[in-house]
């Protein structure tokens, strides 16, 4: 991957509703990436309230107790809570060091996006949303969705051509 400027990472976006397979593309991404020896970052969506502490933990219990930020470091890793919605902007900002920085989620924001495509009610999205580049589409649909997309269609369990298109961003 040659980008002119070696701290601007290629940010790509995988949207998509429900159970279409968003996280587990995020994965294989990541994994493909990191065996050719990119930094990644990923950055998750969550539609509901989620518990990244477990109950118990001193962490929790600094939450609990009502702090507005809690971090916590090891030899080995770092995590930083807020109690407050984070604009994705701001995450983007501490993952600056990253050569890619995978989104899952995010439908609004103006990155390239593959659309995960399981039936043809999602099919909207690709109207919804803007820079849609591909659809990875689930086999089972993939006959009757292919004539009525807009952009390429690409098989979910296609990784290696999927990696090599977010791959050819960068260039």
């Amino acid at each position: 991957m040659q980008r002119a400027d070696s701290h601007t990472p290629l940010i790509f976006q995988i949207v998509g509703y429900k159970n279409t397979g968003k996280t587990t593309l995020v994965c294989r991404l990541t994994e493909c990436f990191k065996q050719a020896g990119y930094k990644v970052g990923t950055i998750k969506r969550d539609a509901h309230d989620f518990q990244i502490d477990t109950p118990g933990t001193d962490t929790w219990k600094h939450q609990k107790a009502g702090a507005d930020y809690t971090a916590i470091t090891s030899a080995a890793r770092t995590a930083i809570m807020k109690q407050h919605e984070e604009p994705l902007e701001q995450l983007i900002s501490h993952m600056r060091d990253a050569d890619v920085i995978l989104i899952e989620g995010f439908k609004g924001a103006g990155y390239p996006k593959i659309i995960m495509i399981r039936s043809a009610g999602d099919l909207e999205l690709l109207q919804a949303v803007s820079r849609p580049i591909a659809a990875a589409v689930w086999p089972d649909a993939l006959p009757d969705i292919v004539q009525r997309l807009t952009v390429p269609a690409i098989g979910i369990d296609q990784i290696g051509q999927i990696y090599q298109l977010v791959l050819s961003l960068a260039d």
